[in-house]
């Protein structure tokens, strides 16, 4: 797998921004009571997320450090509002679905955090690519909250009738608490199937980020012991 493939699994499976990382909960819960708005807030978030990125891997030399997080808020603020215009000229639906929630593309943390963790530290392609995985993962995560949701919920999928109308539908599903409990099952899944990410690794081998105290055996000591003791050497070299 090379680095480019490996940022497109990566937002997928490995850290999926609502099933392994935890982001964007806020329009994950609000708009998955149907599968077709999981579709709608997913593709229109992936558009602002790779441009966001292609254009501040671009300025990443450019924009001073002490304002990139204002300067990022406002490109990504202006990326939203042409893609609110656009949707509510051309697909009035899911603009009514939707609602303010596309406005508040804005303060995603999906969006804020790739610009700060990756594309103001990595190339344009890199960049790109990470945006196009983790907006995959988020759109996959939305159908498929709003799949579970919309047929348990409704007893529809995509709006066509999937489940016998003699089967009362569990109307909590489309209801707040039916989010969670729909969240919940995926990240129980996830765990039972390993899927984790390196920080919780770390967690479940006992390190709690201190290695002067640790016991334990790993890369991260070794090279923590390593400076100290060749510091050691030079003193005693210079002693000598």
């Amino acid at each position: 797998m090379n680095k480019y493939t490996e940022r497109i699994y990566n937002g997928v499976i490995k850290e999926n921004p609502i099933l392994v990382l935890m982001l964007g909960m806020c329009p994950t819960l609000a708009i998955t009571t149907q599968a077709m708005n999981g579709i709608g807030m997913g593709l229109s978030t992936m558009a602002v997320l790779i441009l966001s990125n292609l254009i501040i891997s671009l300025l990443r030399k450019v924009i001073p450090n002490e304002v990139r997080l204002p300067a990022y808020i406002v490109i990504v603020a202006s990326l939203v509002t042409v893609t609110e215009l656009l949707i509510e000229a051309y697909l009035p639906p899911v603009y009514d679905a939707l609602g303010i929630y596309i406005p508040l593309i804005v303060v995603n943390c999906i969006i804020l955090g790739r610009a700060e963790a990756y594309a103001n530290k990595n190339t344009v392609g890199l960049s790109v690519m990470d945006a196009i995985g983790m907006g995959i993962g988020f759109t996959v995560a939305l159908i498929l909250a709003g799949s579970i949701r919309e047929i348990l919920g409704s007893g529809t999928w995509f709006g066509l009738q999937v489940l016998p109308k003699s089967i009362e539908p569990m109307a909590i599903f489309v209801q707040p608490p039916g989010a969670f409990l729909v969240i919940a099952l995926f990240v129980i899944i996830l765990n039972a199937i390993g899927i984790k990410t390196r920080q919780r690794k770390l967690v479940e081998s006992g390190c709690d980020g201190c290695c002067a105290n640790c016991e334990m055996s790993c890369e991260k000591k070794e090279d923590a012991v390593k400076k100290p003791s060749g510091s050691a050497a030079g003193n005693k070299e210079v002693q000598a």
